[in-house]
């Protein structure tokens, strides 16, 4: 043993620490801090004849993990060691002061700075020698590893518990009461579950279950603690609502790390009225994601591809308060273009359209309908309706909803590569017969041949914009509003001359606050061909004439060929 000696400090005052992980057997009349104290008494009373004196103060930690350093006696006696009121911490073993060596580590720091010691009763050491913190750095790291060891065996315990169906505590949910460590049904509660289950599927909105829960006066589970507390009691916020609808235990199951098990405990909801209430909430979700309530969602979102098989992602950018819909690679949004130079940026709507459109047109396709209705049924009559619900399916697409588009598109589809000269739609034919028929679409039809559609189409950038052209047309588009103020400038300027016939171009340029050599690259315009003015001001004319390049068409010729040359419109 390692003695504190009248060299290091005269008349030492011992503190003593104690402290018990779980507040277990703590209301006894002489419990685990009790022994402790009177351990490091003995110990300090053996040590009178090298002047140790006891100090009165009590630092008890009933119920505190030594995992942690937020513990009031331990702030406590650190704060007295800064003060200068302690000289020794006495503790009855090493892991009651810390279980962690960074933790310890700097408790060690905070002794050293104030030239204090730290006596273990039952280990007898001190940390005033290098060996004294050699050997309880050693012990501090088994106890450690037994803490780890301990956790690990506690988690396999849960594990190996969970799978044979035994509830292993917690908050006991609505529904439920807790006797004997198991899940009764407490039917009052049940019958409360079953509601909001049932109102759910009917109304398909955790908002509108909400309010009607609120408006009804259904609150939570009110729960008292072994103290008295009252806790619960409450309305129904979204959260709660969502993890209640989603809680396997109401079908019977115990959940472990995404695994499910059959439980010990009865079943609150029926396996019909789970599976409609998660049908109604993977919907939803799957409607949020991908904007229900925007006025153009992106109904290709999660089926579009780049030509380097990278997912696209919907994108949008707001100028002068528009906004413009983009799918953009993922390599694009995560990283800068440097690292991702095969990326593409595509015209939502445009890509949409034509998406769309090949689908119409496919709906048309006799041979592809009458082989895949004829896979589905050798009765002549059915496959007469069938290829009748599916060729008016053109005809009623343009008044499917949003929400219901995008239902048909994940159907159909399987993925959509945008590759530079065209782009391929990969079918699954046999979701014709499941949307023919009407029937529910969720879960999708995944059996059955695919097919590959093919459109070209290539995508030309128009200043800063992309437009995509398929098939030598163009997607019908509003007038560029840039162009046609240049055609509204050119007409002025024109306009200017004939009645200023006194002024020179340069003064007039200065009138306009231009320059000379603009002022007279804008007056071109004036005599553009009627049919490209027409073609600007119905936004007719080829993507790539923009406002930028006419005006800065410096050398444009006066012959209308030549200018019809010059800007594509040949």
């Amino acid at each position: 043993m390692n003695n504190i000696t009248s060299e290091t400090t005269i008349n030492p005052r011992c503190a003593i620490y104690t402290r018990k992980s779980h507040e277990e057997g703590l209301e006894q009349d002489f419990n685990s801090l009790d022994a402790q104290r009177e351990a490091c008494e003995a110990y300090i009373t053996s040590q009178k004849h090298e002047g140790w004196k006891m100090l009165p103060d009590y630092y008890d930690d009933g119920g505190i993990s030594g995992a942690t350093m937020e513990r009031p006696a331990l702030k406590q006696l650190l704060a007295d060691v800064a003060a200068g009121r302690v000289d020794v911490i006495v503790v009855y073993k090493v892991d009651r002061l810390t279980r962690s060596l960074s933790d310890f580590a700097k408790i060690v720091d905070v002794l050293d700075k104030y030239s204090v010691s730290f006596v273990s009763v039952t280990q007898q050491f001190n940390t005033t020698s290098s060996m004294g913190r050699l050997t309880l750095n050693v012990l501090l790291s088994f106890a450690q590893f037994e803490r780890e060891v301990t956790a690990e065996r506690i988690r396999d315990k849960i594990a190996a518990s969970k799978k044979k169906g035994m509830w292993m505590g917690g908050n006991v949910p609505l529904g439920y009461d807790c006797i004997d460590k198991k899940l009764v049904v407490n039917e009052t509660e049940a019958a409360t579950v079953r509601y909001i289950y049932q109102r759910y599927a009917e109304l398909g909105s955790v908002a509108s279950l909400r309010d009607v829960l609120k408006a009804a006066g259904i609150v939570s589970k009110i729960r008292i603690s072994k103290a008295g507390r009252q806790s619960g009691g409450s309305i129904f916020y979204r959260g709660a609502l969502y993890h209640l609808l989603q809680n396997r235990l109401y079908l019977g199951d115990i959940v472990h790390k995404d695994l499910n098990y059959p439980g010990n405990h009865q079943a609150i909801v029926d396996q019909d009225l789970w599976e409609q209430v998660q049908t109604r909430l993977a919907s939803n979700r799957i409607e949020n994601q991908f904007g229900k309530s925007a006025k153009e969602p992106s109904l290709l979102a999660g089926l579009i591809f780049d030509d380097q098989g990278i997912r696209m992602t919907p994108s949008h950018a707001v100028k002068k308060g528009k906004r413009y819909r983009y799918y953009v690679s993922r390599s694009l949004i995560i990283g800068p273009r440097a690292d991702a130079p095969n990326g593409r940026r595509t015209p939502a709507g445009e890509v949409e359209q034509l998406i769309t459109k090949r689908i119409c047109q496919m709906f048309q396709d006799e041979a592809l309908i009458l082989d895949t209705v004829t896979a589905h049924t050798d009765d002549l009559a059915e496959q007469k309706w069938l290829i009748a619900k599916i060729h008016n399916l053109a005809i009623e697409w343009p008044r499917k909803t949003p929400t219901e588009t995008r239902q048909l598109l994940l159907a159909l589809i399987i993925r959509i590569d945008v590759h530079r000269e065209q782009v391929d739609i990969q079918i699954r034919p046999s979701a014709l017969i499941q949307i023919a028929t009407e029937k529910n679409l969720t879960p999708l039809v995944t059996d059955g041949p695919a097919i590959t559609l093919c459109v070209d189409a290539r995508l030309k950038r128009t200043g800063m914009e992309t437009k995509m052209i398929i098939e030598g047309l163009r997607f019908k588009q509003k007038p560029d509003r840039s162009l046609v103020r240049l055609l509204i400038q050119a007409e002025r300027y024109q306009n200017r001359i004939l009645k200023c016939r006194d002024k020179t171009v340069g003064q007039l340029a200065e009138d306009e606050k231009v320059s000379q050599s603009y002022f007279t690259r804008i007056l071109r315009l004036s005599y553009l061909a009627p049919d490209i003015i027409r073609a600007i001001l119905t936004g007719t004319q080829p993507p790539e004439l923009t406002a930028k390049k006419l005006a800065a068409s410096s050398q444009l010729p006066l012959t209308w060929p030549e200018q019809r040359e010059l800007l594509r419109f040949i």
